[in-house]
């Protein structure tokens, strides 16, 4: 049997590097060819990205192709917890550190949990990046690509990507969370405090930091812009924080069904909001504090006693991690 061994930090932070020196050659390349582009205006859309998404009058699906996909990573087991993780193709670091800290598929003995990567095609160096993370795939099994261009304006499209993998490939999964890449997860207390898997399983249960009473953006110079023909109203409804949110395995079929009916926003969690409004189903509060959406500084007693916090990137988590796993430090009420 051919053995893989983990690359160090180290040599994934190298590989991170020779990866971006590539764009950079690639872009000087680029530039000599066109004679006098620079780079921010090779990186720039020629009209603003946000009107012009939505001019497409996006809906989903729109016969996206999996580029890369794992079809057959529930058909041995039902997860009882699928980690969506949001990333980008050049996320290499990122991906890194998650498997060797809260994105470990063997963090809690006796839980099934499957963690999947999910990221649309590189915007301008699509060939060159692919190939990478295509040999990153073939080692880890763990990335999900649809061929959408992956940028913040398609974030939504990204996770209903995983919605519809879920439904396609793993359909008995008990519960899903979506993260993004730069959180700190507790997967132990979400388990402990909100799955809690002794118990029967939740139906229609999305959970996260909920969101009151936030106000649509109807000025064209706004990155929250939204037209006012695709949401007319001043508010959106109650919805679940983007960096990270639990939802019941049943509810992610409905949510991706009734997203096909509709015109979708960029804004992702505002959207997963939208969603759960027309199948009359409101987002479960969780006790405050146990989901942040701002970054806290680091104390192992306060991690312990919650499941996410924002703004970790993986130097941090790789650092913080040994000490929150610790034994010989206990933490008592």
């Amino acid at each position: 049997m051919k053995m893989f061994h983990l690359p160090s930090l180290s040599t994934v932070m190298l590989y991170t590097l020779c990866l971006t020196f590539l764009v950079l050659l690639l872009v000087k390349t680029r530039r000599e060819a066109s004679g006098t582009l620079p780079l921010k205006q090779l990186m720039k859309p020629q009209s603003s990205p946000v009107t012009s998404w939505y001019s497409l009058g996006v809906v989903y699906p729109s016969n996206y192709t999996f580029h890369l996909n794992e079809p057959n990573k529930c058909l041995e087991r039902t997860p009882f917890l699928v980690l969506l993780v949001i990333t980008e193709p050049k996320d290499v670091a990122k991906r890194h550190a998650i498997r060797q800290t809260w994105g470990n598929e063997n963090l809690v003995p006796g839980i099934s949990i499957l963690r999947l990567f999910l990221t649309g095609v590189h915007p301008i160096f699509g060939s060159p990046v692919q190939k990478h993370l295509e040999e990153e795939s073939a080692l880890y099994r763990d990335i999900i690509q649809q061929d959408f261009i992956d940028t913040y304006y398609n974030l939504t499209l990204k996770t209903l990507m995983g919605m519809e993998w879920i439904s396609k490939f793993c359909p008995s999964a008990t519960y899903v969370m979506k993260a993004d890449s730069d959180i700190f997860l507790n997967v132990d207390y979400l388990m402990s405090q909100l799955l809690q898997p002794h118990l029967p399983p939740k139906k229609n249960y999305m959970t996260g930091y909920v969101k009151l009473n936030v106000v649509s953006e109807h000025d064209k110079g706004n990155k929250w812009y939204v037209p006012k023909e695709v949401y007319p109203n001043d508010t959106y409804p109650p919805y679940c924080a983007g960096p990270g949110y639990v939802l019941s395995g049943d509810l992610v079929k409905k949510i991706l069904q009734v997203a096909q009916t509709m015109k979708v926003i960029h804004i992702e969690d505002a959207f997963m909001g939208l969603c759960l409004q027309e199948l009359g189903i409101r987002a479960t509060d969780s006790r405050w504090g146990l989901f942040n959406i701002h970054k806290i500084e680091y104390e192992k007693c306060t991690f312990s006693e919650l499941v996410v916090v924002h703004h970790y990137g993986p130097e941090e988590l790789l650092k913080i991690w040994p000490d929150l796993r610790a034994q010989k430090k206990t933490c008592h009420s």
